[in-house]
């Protein structure tokens, strides 16, 4: 009525509405606010939108804004302080007031601030209106909005998380793993597969889904939610998950232990193949409005063409994997003097196995001969051509060939094949019997070699051109290195796959490997494994992996009669000087402290001999011979058939003297021939200073 009367006093002109009774039915008023005299005049229209009786007005601005809440009415006044203090000619606010009937109003006002010339501000009109209408609409459309933004970026993210899976155990590891159920918008997921006839749950994620074990496999008929979606092809949508259960005998008594509200269950569906069904558990939703459905549908398709993609792959990596399998060696042969452990290791990327290899070949008069290598590329062809090289090579081995020869004939026989791949590897004839090892190379990595006091050596392998590539330019000169393995040292060859890091040069990856090799155990087996174990996670899974570990036998001796092998090599400055350390220690440890001196330096005299007049290296061997009176033997055997000469050296001579020390050093000494080379031997003990 009041409004009405209000309404009914602006003056109509030629029966039109004024401006003012526009204003006014459009519940948009005016005021003015003196701020000297602290007065607010404020018409009909403004004062109904304020809530306030025009009769009862008193032009106080804190009756004005008396139905605001506190929070509300601090949060207005705060708005006016600082339009004043901040020198501002006008502000804006939106606020909230209480209506008769108890319903919310939101309120809108805009006022300017009128200053005398001097800035200080004497005055403030404005227009006050409701609001309601607008920001309610407003709030829904911005409540849509963050909606539809909130379901596109789960789609988004779950195709990005899709996008990076390649196997079975990916996808439900981007289900499973961190973010997964945010991902999906739900507080908890089982994911099933079909196969042979039943449904296998491969992933459970969420609180409390651990009481769904009992369930993972079973044939695949109604009885189960999960199941009967994926007989039917056709999504449910439960809003009330208890009572899903109750008309679920199987799943009922396992309800009460599961903290959700509502369920969906979704079919996967690829290609018009149901390859199995998906689960999303709720905390709070109670229900699924059109748009949620269809988000739900929409995820359960982004999951099912990446499982779709991924039982491929699975299926096709194990095919390669299966051929791979067939083309490397059924058993590795027991070797006497030794003991030989491999790996084969297939890159986790990549949709097939490449061409990597390794053998162990008897070899006549009981040598054996020790091969890796690698074809080039990661696919079934690459593993089919490195069947066929293997078995020739394994033939041109058998036959007694040397290593050269069967480097040449095998890079002929791949250049005859059907092919335009090359290959690499690195070969090896060893006896360990004496320990001597010839080796060649064919544009692949060389050997390292652990030696017994635990130092890593990498020998200087010069190479051949790859196989293949060696026959097409006319080049097939292998040149062999002899390698000297004493007792308990170690052979280690591998494929590039172990040591190349992405972005990184090669010879980080083989300081790496020196350094493993140098911490882990001694035996084959035991090095091979922590090999693998450290290396094929860190940096091995982008290629496949061929490793072989071959160590000669210990000889220690026995408890009476000790016995140690160190070999030194002539481009090793350190080695002699290391020999010399060996010895002492040795010799500490056996309790002959008294021989110690004598022997280093017999140890240093006979060594330098080696390294000075020979072209190779030397193996040296300190043992204690188990006689009455004990006796410490030096021997030092080396590939030179010149045999050490008596003569006498003048006083300036700086050589010559090494064959008079044996004499007053050693209690006896000698020479003996030693298959390609000589043994130059000598005994110390108490008998020699008699």
């Amino acid at each position: 009525m009041t409004e009405n009367r209000a309404l009914g006093t602006e003056r109509e002109h030629g029966g039109e509405i004024g401006p003012a009774e526009r204003l006014a039915m459009n519940r948009t008023g005016s005021f003015d606010w003196d701020l000297a005299s602290g007065t607010i005049d404020v018409d009909v229209a403004g004062l109904l939108v304020f809530g306030q009786d025009p009769a009862a007005f008193d032009a106080r601005p804190a009756t004005l804004v008396g139905r605001l809440d506190r929070a509300e009415r601090e949060r207005l006044e705060g708005v006016v302080r600082d339009a004043l203090a901040g020198g501002r000619s006008s502000y804006a606010a939106h606020f909230r007031l209480e209506r008769d009937d108890g319903s919310e109003q939101w309120t809108h006002v805009q006022a300017r601030v009128l200053r005398d010339r001097d800035g200080r501000a004497h005055r403030i009109v404005g227009i006050v209106r409701d609001a309601t209408s607008e920001v309610t609409h407003s709030e829904f459309v911005m409540e849509l909005e963050r909606r539809r933004r909130r379901q596109t970026d789960m789609v988004e993210r779950s195709t990005r998380a899709m996008a990076r899976a390649v196997t079975v155990d990916d996808v439900t590891e981007a289900l499973t793993g961190p973010g997964g159920l945010a991902r999906l918008g739900a507080d908890g997921l089982a994911l099933g597969l079909v196969e042979n006839g039943s449904l296998n749950i491969i992933a459970l994620s969420g609180e409390s889904l651990e009481v769904l074990d009992d369930l993972r496999v079973r044939r695949l008929e109604s009885g189960l939610p999960l199941h009967g979606t994926v007989l039917s092809g056709q999504p449910l949508f439960a809003e009330s998950f208890q009572d899903l259960a109750g008309n679920h005998p199987l799943l009922a008594p396992l309800a009460g232990r599961l903290p959700f509200r509502s369920a969906a269950y979704l079919p996967l569906v690829a290609q018009a193949r149901t390859l199995g069904g998906m689960a999303l558990f709720y905390r709070r939703r109670t229900a699924f409005s059109a748009d949620e459905r269809n988000l739900a549908l929409g995820l359960a398709a982004i999951v099912a063409q990446s499982l779709q993609r991924a039982i491929l792959f699975d299926e096709e990596r194990e095919l390669a994997t299966d051929l791979q399998a067939t083309m490397l060696p059924r058993r590795i042969p027991r070797i006497d003097g030794g003991e030989v452990a491999v790996r084969y290791h297939a890159a986790w990327s990549g949709r097939q196995v490449g061409g990597d290899w390794y053998d162990v070949i008897p070899l006549p008069r009981g040598r054996v001969g020790v091969v890796v290598g690698d074809v080039e590329g990661h696919d079934t062809h690459a593993a089919a051509v490195m069947g066929q090289l293997r078995i020739a090579l394994r033939a041109y081995a058998g036959e007694g060939h040397a290593p050269s020869t069967v480097l040449a004939r095998a890079s002929r026989f791949l250049a005859e094949l059907d092919t335009e791949r090359f290959a690499t590897c690195t070969y090896a004839q060893v006896d360990l019997g004496t320990g001597t090892a010839r080796a060649v190379r064919a544009g692949h990595l060389g050997p390292l070699i652990r030696h017994t006091d635990g130092r890593v050596g990498a020998p200087k392998l010069p190479g051949g051109l790859p196989l293949g590539l060696a026959s097409v330019f006319g080049d097939e000169e292998y040149p062999e290195t002899r390698l000297d393995l004493v007792p308990g040292e170690t052979l280690v060859m591998c494929t590039d796959g172990l040591v190349e890091e992405p972005g990184a040069d090669i010879g980080r990856g083989v300081g790496a490997l020196a350094e493993a090799i140098a911490a882990g155990p001694p035996g084959a087996e035991a090095l091979a494994d922590h090999l693998s174990q450290r290396f094929w996670e860190r940096w091995g899974a982008g290629d496949d992996v061929a490793l072989l570990v071959l160590r000669r036998s210990p000889d220690p001796g026995t408890t009476r009669a000790p016995r140690i092998h160190q070999y030194v090599h002539q481009a090793d400055p350190e080695g002699l000087s290391e020999a010399r350390a060996v010895v002492r220690r040795a010799l500490r440890d056996w309790g002959m402290r008294e021989s110690a001196d004598d022997a280093e330096l017999l140890t240093g005299e006979l060594l330098g001999n080696v390294l000075l007049h020979t072209e190779g290296g030397a193996v040296l061997t300190l043992e204690v011979l188990p006689e009455p009176v004990r006796r410490v033997r030096l021997t030092v055997q080396d590939r030179s058939s010149a045999w050490p000469r008596r003569r006498t050296p003048g006083e300036a001579a700086t050589s010559g003297r090494g064959l008079l020390l044996l004499d007053a050093l050693a209690a006896r000494w000698g020479v003996e021939p030693r298959g390609e080379g000589k043994a130059v031997w000598c005994e110390i003990g108490p008998a020699a200073r008699a």
